[in-house]
């Protein structure tokens, strides 16, 4: 019809859940003869470009699976990134590879126009913004954020953000992105958990600042230990992964961010935590990691200091946050559950069920479909936490625990939440708080205080406490958990501990692909509102989430070995991956006459279970795997990493309500 509103309209649905249902291969483009290790489309999506191991961009007209143009790119080694300036008619394309270099080529004349060579590591991503035509940066191993200006005629780049300064030599950077709303805003991802959020112009000026001060000519021991301004970087942060790093390191396995990205308004910012989950972080409505913020009263061996709760100032090495509420004193007053409606009561009746026949992920995804209709209702929260807690994947038992808190701050009487607590901070390594949190729970409700499960719990407890005391002359002058390293090389400078302590949460995490092979793994969101979340994973297949219950609806076998990209079109249910194999495969809502996708994995939770296993073996074995051998040892119960839980556990934790 051609109307003003026809574009909106067509953006606004062009993903839909049907659309999900029937997504399939649609084509397979065919040209490149190594990985294909990076996707990109152009801003109006007739245009696709591919980088590859065979150090070859090819451009395609992916709406009629034409190839339009290849070039030899000029790199010596293995593409990782490959992006379209803006504002160039499509005109200049940026390539950044193995061999430490960042190209700019001129496709109508298929030549390399400027060459980059300031890097001293692999470049794994280039990031370019609108409101900076001229201008775009690169994230290299050698732990240094650069920006280019193409105005400039030395062919030069300056460096944005080094990393090293903060972190030792040893951390690498492997991936940024640039808020589409806000161009000022520059996220990166690097070695270890924490994901950071710049502000670029606040760099500048204070860069511009030191300059035009007179002393810009004497360069002291304080200027190189603050090279960025107070207030220039945000840190963000999976509130369970820092306490959980010496594990993690203990068993080889690394946690790096292998993707950043936005979402379309700018607001959420959604992290590919290699090593573990997906994560999407809340820009507005940032929150502090949750931990237990006791009673006053109940404080016997900790303080209360603006709003942290802490041992001695600090537990298991990490400052504690609260996030405003705490357990009411005493038996406070129960607070009146609204009823659900009838057909929220049959999905939890159905999540009870499941949770019966010990279907955990089953339950996990009915409880949450019932919670994004009811999010101020306290069973369902304690229900959800139950579930998490048996299931015990990765992070399931922080996930567990911030639904408890969620359960109690609604209703402060909630004894199962408030039993399931204490657990999970046990679990997490919160020996004392669990402690604190266990004598909380008996005074407020003596008829439980000997319980089968109070008392195992107890025993547990005990135990671990027994257990810290014999250790604690090995842990002396340790420092903070969060990798406060010995060595120079990787020592975490003051400034680094300080904005490592002022991180802030995630809002949802997507569980079921495995992130362990390759560090370019990207994660996306699907769709105009962002109503998807898409991964790679390593067992070949790619992941679709809801975004707002978390709950996985379509997984699709996209590669023969790993898949690690996926780019949405713009504007179309049209979805590009590669991986392993030298392919771009395309992706859009298969006709409902056509016979069943043959690419389609039925067992969704089947393949999730199998990557949580993956991500949790032994890298011998899973590198064994990976050539072709089954190793039986990898078909153990509770995958997840977590300990077994006292099988005697009584009604109170186990049985949802």
């Amino acid at each position: 019809l051609q109307e003003r509103g026809a574009l909106g309209f067509e953006r606004h649905y062009h993903v839909t859940d049907p659309f999900i249902r029937r997504l399939g291969l649609e084509a397979e483009l065919q040209g490149h003869s190594g990985c294909v290790n990076c996707l990109e489309w152009n801003e109006k999506g007739d245009l696709l470009a591919s980088g590859s191991d065979d150090q070859h961009t090819i451009v395609w007209d992916p709406l009629h699976h034409k190839k339009l143009l290849s070039m030899h790119t000029g790199h010596t080694a293995n593409i990782f990134s490959v992006k379209f300036l803006p504002h160039s008619g499509d005109r200049i394309l940026i390539t950044g590879a193995a061999d430490s270099k960042v190209h700019v080529h001129d496709l109508t004349v298929k030549e390399t126009v400027h060459m980059f060579g300031d890097h001293t590591n692999r470049v794994k991503r280039i990031a370019t913004a609108p409101m900076w035509p001229n201008t775009f940066w690169s994230a290299a191993e050698d732990g240094l954020i650069r920006q280019y200006d193409l105005r400039e005629n030395s062919k030069r780049s300056e460096v944005l953000i080094d990393l090293t300064e903060y972190c030792g030599q040893l951390v690498e950077a492997k991936c940024l992105t640039v808020n589409p709303q806000d161009n000022n805003y520059l996220a990166v991802g690097a070695s270890g958990p924490f994901v950071r959020l710049y502000d670029i112009r606040m760099i500048h000026n204070h860069r511009k600042s030191m300059k035009q001060s007179p002393s810009a000519g004497v360069h002291t021991f304080c200027d190189r230990q603050k090279p960025l301004p107070d207030g220039a970087a945000q840190y963000y942060v999976a509130g369970h992964l820092p306490v959980k790093l010496p594990d993690y390191n203990n068993r080889l396995r690394v946690l790096v961010a292998t993707y950043v990205t936005f979402s379309p308004d700018g607001t959420e910012l959604l992290v590919n935590m290699g090593g573990e989950q997906v994560y999407l972080f809340d820009l507005t409505y940032k929150q502090r990691p949750y931990t237990f913020l006791l009673p006053k009263k109940c404080h016997t061996s900790g303080e209360v200091q603006n709003g942290k709760t802490s041992t001695n100032g600090v537990s298991n090495g990490i400052h504690l946050h609260s996030n405003g509420f705490r357990l009411a004193e005493g038996r406070a007053h129960v607070s009146p559950q609204v009823e659900l409606p009838p057909y929220l009561e049959r999905i939890k009746q159905q999540a009870n069920e499941a949770f019966a026949c010990q279907l955990w992920t089953q339950a996990i995804q009915l409880y949450s479909k019932a919670v994004q209709r009811a999010p101020n209702n306290a069973m369902l929260y304690g229900n959800r936490a139950a579930a998490y807690m048996k299931r015990k994947w990765d992070g399931d038992h922080y996930d567990a625990l911030r639904d408890c808190l969620k359960a109690i701050s609604l209703n402060p009487c909630h004894l199962k939440a408030h039993f399931r607590l204490a657990r999970c901070l046990f679990e997490l390594k919160y020996v004392a708080e669990a402690l604190e949190c266990l004598d909380d729970f008996k005074g407020k409700f003596p008829e439980q205080a000997h319980s089968s499960a109070c008392d195992a719990l107890d025993r547990d407890i005990n135990a671990a406490l027994f257990s810290k005391s014999d250790n604690a002359e090995d842990k002396k002058g340790g420092g903070p958990i969060r990798l406060r390293a010995t060595g120079r090389k990787d020592s975490i400078s003051e400034d680094e501990m300080v904005l490592r302590e002022r991180s802030y949460d995630y809002k949802f995490r997507y569980c079921g692909h495995c992130n362990t092979t390759t560090d370019i793994k990207e994660a996306n969101f699907f769709g105009s509102n962002a109503q998807y979340i898409v991964s790679g994973s390593d067992d070949g297949s790619f992941f679709i989430w809801e975004k707002e219950t978390t709950n996985l609806v379509r997984v699709l076998q996209g590669d023969e070995s790993i898949v690690n990209c996926l780019q949405p079109h713009p504007s179309y249910c049209f979805l590009a991956t590669s991986g392993i194999d030298p392919v771009v495969r395309l992706w859009n809502p298969r006709p409902e006459s056509e016979t069943l996708n043959g690419r389609v994995v039925v067992d969704m939770e089947g393949a999730s279970q199998a990557n949580q296993r993956r991500m949790n073996a032994d890298p011998l074995e899973v590198m064994l795997l990976n050539m072709g051998y089954r190793i039986t040892g990898l078909t153990s119960a509770g995958a997840g990493g977590s300990d077994d839980e006292d099988s005697s556990e009584g009604q109170v934790q186990c049985r949802p309500s």
